[in-house]
């Protein structure tokens, strides 16, 4: 029996039931008519527009569970996320919704999820997450960016650079890391505020990322910005320890969005295989095509099931470090090779840097850099396990 690659790869065994397919086909339909008629015009200015995240906020995709049960629900919309063949928006999306969103939803007061969360999950406002700098990448142990009080007031003077931030060109405000002890470096003392992004004392510089590039991508120049002691996530000084409760989430979303992005790619290929000709033959008539895209494939098939095995465990409360870190790591290699794959059978149009293929490529390249550098996750996976795998 002959049948497609959606028909080897859907569902998800027993986890998934009628009400998440049902979803995924709303998803499907609702960024074909939000998201794709545009997409290529916002690569072009490299930021999400305002009108597209009120849009996806009134269809309720910015504000579905991140735990619990229901975190099912995200799984899906942050595969089709993916499937959507835009990078730089589903790290936009998931930066905005998930990691930014995760932070105020965990150790936000009542104010701070009014005045912050709720209109990002309607779309009204923009979040960011600002943390790393220009020397303090997968390693933020060497963050400088400091946040002092201010005589006679408990408000903070935010000062330093935030490098590398997706929706910073747009973002409302961000979720920002900064050092608040005098005498502390670091980590140690750092805690996580909330810098509002529309006064004058904060600049943005925007990247020009080799992909990802409809995600705003910019640098967030503090110059002196104050900052509400209302603002301050948790307690202060605790930022290390509120970040290690959010890394194992961020890496499973991370694996769903991948996830989504391969498969995208593998579709593209798919189809132009088997309609590509060389000469009298179709590209799919040559074995190495063929046994180099059910590789691929079958690869999809498995960390497929792995991730939907993460995000139950995740929707049950036990989503271990070993589980999130390999699911990333699998998965963004998994995209890499299929968007090598893509680019290289399609020949020379595939490397034009015009190209679906190139684009495809330029995005996957960044995919085991985000979230946590992928030699690093082999390096916690194996910790994880115990220093003792088999």
């Amino acid at each position: 029996m002959t049948a497609s690659l959606g028909d080897v790869i859907e569902g998800a065994g027993p986890i998934l039931n009628d009400e998440h397919e049902a979803l995924r086909q709303r998803v499907r339909s609702v960024l074909a008519e939000i998201v794709l008629p545009h997409a290529d015009s916002w690569e072009q200015q490299r930021y999400i527009p305002g009108a597209a995240w009120q849009a996806l906020g009134a269809h309720g995709l910015l504000a579905l569970p991140h735990d619990g049960p229901g975190f099912l629900e995200s799984a899906v919309f942050c595969e089709e996320l993916g499937r959507t063949g835009y990078a730089g928006l589903r790290a936009a999306v998931a930066v905005h919704a998930y990691m930014a969103a995760s932070y105020l939803r965990l150790f936000g007061n009542d104010e701070q999820r009014r005045k912050y969360l709720e209109p990002a999950q309607r779309g009204d406002k923009v979040a960011a997450l600002a943390i790393s700098e220009p020397h303090a990448g997968s390693d933020l142990r060497n963050i400088t960016t400091r946040a002092t009080e201010i005589a006679d007031t408990t408000d903070y003077r935010l000062t330093g650079v935030k490098a590398h931030v997706a929706n910073g060109v747009s973002a409302d405000f961000a979720v920002t890391v900064a050092i608040t002890s005098p005498r502390t470096a670091g980590l140690s003392g750092a805690s996580i505020l909330i810098a509002d992004l529309d006064g004058g004392e904060v600049r943005r510089d925007t990247e020009r990322p080799l992909g990802f590039c409809s995600s705003g991508v910019a640098s967030l120049v503090f110059e002196g910005l104050r900052v509400p002691a209302g603002n301050l996530l948790g307690k202060p000084g605790r930022a290390l320890l509120q970040l290690m409760s959010g890394l194992d989430f961020e890496r499973l979303i991370a694996g769903f969005l991948a996830l989504g992005g391969a498969r995208y790619i593998l579709e593209v290929l798919g189809t132009h295989i088997r309609t590509h000709m060389v000469g009298d033959t179709a590209l799919s008539g040559f074995q190495s095509v063929r046994h180099r895209l059910a590789d691929l494939t079958g690869q999809l098939a498995l960390v497929r099931q792995f991730a939907y095995f993460a995000a139950w465990q995740h929707s049950q409360g036990r989503l271990d470090t070993f589980t999130a870190a390999t699911l990333k790591q699998k998965a963004t290699d998994l995209e890499l090779a299929a968007a090598l794959a893509c680019m290289h059978f399609h020949g020379a149009r595939g490397y034009a840097e015009d190209s679906i293929p190139a684009r495809l490529y330029r995005d996957a390249v960044a995919a085991p850099i985000t979230a946590g550098v992928n030699e690093l996750l082999k390096d916690l996976a194996f910790e994880a396990a115990g220093g003792s795998l088999p």
